[in-house]
């Protein structure tokens, strides 16, 4: 199964992490998406383009990046 991995920036709480988790899971192509805080990055599953991705979260006011 296909994958992406974020670097997310600018989340400080539960709900940073809540709000990004809904918007990724609602790109198209996309099965689930975990997020966490502690980490700063967003493990999505799913065959979604990754600049979708990333231009979702930062509708929600977060940087992203593609993990590398």
């Amino acid at each position: 199964m296909a994958g992406t991995t974020l670097k997310v920036t600018g989340m400080t709480c539960r709900h940073c992490v809540n709000a990004v988790k809904e918007v990724l899971e609602e790109v198209n192509g996309v099965e689930s998406a975990e997020v966490s805080l502690e980490e700063g990055r967003a493990e999505v599953t799913g065959n979604a383009d990754p600049s979708a991705l990333i231009k979702a979260v930062a509708e929600e006011g977060y940087e992203a990046e593609v993990a590398t």
